[in-house]
């Protein structure tokens, strides 16, 4: 899922990201709730769901019959349920009577029910009935109301769901945890002159026996998922279609109308697929896949398995008037949610404490796969401008978290959908691809996706896969940085030697708020790139800081040579050169040989760098030689004298 959380947008996306994150505060987590998760007694293997709304009364009937295995005699069964009336349940063993249950114990707080039955449930295959009736609701989650105006101006309603992170409840009785897969067999009864659809193709298509007005439509059974991945959609649509050099049938649906819109996110879906089969060697595993933008979608767009929605501005563009921030924009979102299809649904987290996997790596990837079909955009630079940057203030703060948090009862999952998440997740996932190479890192990811596919995986799952392809210490590595909030500052120094660059690197944990003094100062194993100015594009060296301080011999560099640590501005970390290895980088800055986003980067630590006042001539003096380096010097001296008014009194390390 997709939640806007600081990322370069068109205008009209930053507006609506101050809404959508007004209640993620990156800082103290409220006091938690007791939590219990279900029981694993009564275990679903197949639901049989068939829902009937209303799209006049805004209600829904539905009717489940779920295929469960009873792993141990009960003689009750507790699920998930929210703003569900339950109206008949019972209990059919295989080859023996129906029994009827004698109670809904509805524990709202906790949003679960417990079904009583008259005698114990034996082990065993059985099959569960439950009749209930729910509220096509007006809160953006669960299965609600979306109101559209139609190409006449009449004001409609569509039905459509947004489940996660714990909002299947609020559609049908289910085990709604994301470690609880089964398959599903889903019939819609919608009036016939809509559009039904849910993650799987349509089998069957007929009229309903008891009103010439509806139709029931009948979906092919789903490969084994989480409940948060199951979704629907009833309303007015047009679409466009194509297929995929692979064979995936791609569909984008808009509102009625705007077929045009869709062209270009088609566009990119029927490139993505590829690129993705291409990388995981793992076929997408769906014979098809639905985008659909929705008008009132609470995220930025969800992937759903083979149905993924999209807020319409996330997924539309108008040929003739968007912009090229804006092809940009649905292009990474599309990437994004493609390639949860396989990260995220075809192996899904164990439990929401490792959803910064699922959500880190989707914002890495969506890059690189864009960069990929779309090389002229340059979109590297932007990651570092857009999400790099922005994780390296948040992460810098003292209310700041660690990218992995402990998720216990549900309602903590709110708290974790935030900027460390996805932008920090990203940066660091971003990190670990340049650490382990390329080659490793899709062989890494090729059999972790094939080990755990239709299964549930941990991060240390992942790391355990990349260890053996790598031969790397990637989970000692990574749990540095996961495990712990913050990130180092890199000191740097040099000495000429004959032919050889002798390097003094140390880090510190890098802070906002002034120098960092605690007695246990954190660390980090830190991989360290260097580039020279023979060949700026290429990594001379590579190590792994894995102490306070270290020393690092780089032959056959003359003094007249750069030295740039970080080339490609990868590494989660800033640096602070010192003044002679400063000096010798602007000739790299004023012939453009040191690339943009190294530029880019240098400018950024430099800044962020601005601290105590007694430094603060020596730092102006810094930067001013730098960006003096650069064109528009009136310009520069603008954006220096801003920054040294806001940042002075702030930063340090």
């Amino acid at each position: 899922m997709l939640l806007l959380l600081g990322r370069t947008v068109p205008l009209s996306f930053a507006q609506s990201h101050y809404l959508l994150a007004s209640n993620q505060n990156i800082g103290t987590m409220p006091e938690r709730r007791p939590f219990v998760r279900l029981p694993t007694d009564v275990y679903p293997v197949n639901y049989g769901l068939s829902l009937k709304p209303d799209l006049i009364d805004f209600t829904f009937e539905g009717k489940l019959e779920a295929l469960v295995e009873v792993t141990q005699a009960t003689n009750q069964i507790v699920m998930n349920c929210a703003d569900i009336d339950i109206i008949t349940a019972s209990f059919v063993p295989q080859g023996g009577e129906e029994i009827n249950a004698t109670g809904f114990n509805y524990q709202n707080e906790d949003e679960k029910v417990t079904l009583s039955f008259p005698s114990a449930l034996q082990k065993g295959f059985g099959t569960l009935k439950i009749d209930f009736v729910g509220e096509l609701n007006d809160k953006m989650k669960g299965f609600y109301r979306s109101k559209y105006t139609s190409p006449t101006g009449e004001i409609r309603y569509a039905a459509v769901t947004q489940f996660e992170a714990t909002d299947a409840r609020r559609a049908f009785p289910c085990w709604d945890e994301p470690a609880i897969k089964a398959t599903f067999d889903i019939t819609l009864i919608v009036p016939k002159d809509r559009v039904a659809l849910s993650n799987m193709n349509v089998i069957d298509r007929k009229p309903h026996p008891d009103d010439e007005n509806l139709v029931e439509v009948k979906f092919a059974t789903t490969p084994i998922m989480s409940t948060y991945l199951v979704a629907f959609v009833i309303g007015e649509y047009d679409y466009v279609e194509s297929q995929s050099s692979d064979g995936v049938m791609v569909r984008v649906y808009t509102p009625v109308g705007k077929a045009e819109q869709g062209k270009f996110a088609l566009e990119v879906a029927t490139k993505t697929l590829p690129f993705y089969n291409d990388y995981f060697s793992v076929p997408y595993p769906l014979p098809k896949i639905d985008l659909i933008a929705i008008a009132d979608f609470a995220a930025g767009a969800m992937e759903n398995w083979g149905l993924v929605t999209y807020r319409e501005t996330a997924l539309l563009i108008d040929p003739k008037n968007s912009c090229s921030s804006s092809r940009q924009w649905v292009a990474l979102v599309v990437g994004h949610e493609l390639a949860h299809q396989w990260f995220g649904n075809l192996v899904t987290m164990e439990w929401w404490t490792h959803l910064w996997l699922n959500e880190g790596f989707a914002s890495w990837i969506e890059y690189l796969c864009v960069d990929h079909c779309f090389p002229e955009y340059d979109i590297w630079t932007q990651f570092v401008s857009a999400d790099y940057t922005r994780a390296l203030d948040l992460d810098a703060l003292d209310s700041s978290h660690p990218i992995e948090v402990n998720v216990g009862h549900p309602s903590e999952v709110d708290e974790i959908f935030d900027a460390i998440s996805y932008s920090k997740g990203a940066s660091v996932i971003r990190m670990l691809h340049n650490y382990i190479g390329d080659e490793d890192f899709r062989k890494g990811m090729n059999a972790y996706l094939l080990k755990f596919q239709h299964k549930n995986a941990s991060t240390e799952d992942l790391w355990d896969c990349l260890e053996q392809a790598s031969g790397k210490p990637i989970a000692a590595v990574m749990g540095s940085w996961t495990k712990q909030m913050g990130f180092p500052i890199i000191a740097v120094d040099q000495e000429q030697v004959s032919d050889d660059r002798i390097l003094k690197i140390s880090q510190k944990k890098f802070c906002a708020s002034g120098p960092h003094n605690e007695e246990n100062c954190p660390s980090w194993m830190v991989p360290i790139s260097i580039c020279t100015s023979e060949d700026p594009k290429c990594t001379k060296l590579k190590v792994l800081l894995d102490r306070q301080e270290t020393t690092i011999t780089l032959n056959s560099v003359g003094p007249d040579q750069w030295i740039k640590i970080n080339p490609g501005t990868v590494g989660f970390y800033r640096i602070q050169y010192s003044s002679s290895m400063l000096e010798s980088l602007l000739p790299g800055i004023r012939d453009l040989s040191l690339q943009p986003v190294d530029r880019l980067g240098l400018q950024n630590d430099l800044f962020s760098l601005l601290h105590k006042q007694a430094d603060m001539q020596e730092e102006k003096n810094r930067i001013e030689r730098v960006l003096g380096a650069i064109s528009a010097p009136d310009l520069i001296q603008k954006v220096l004298n801003f920054a040294l008014s806001v940042s002075a009194p702030s930063c340090g390390i």
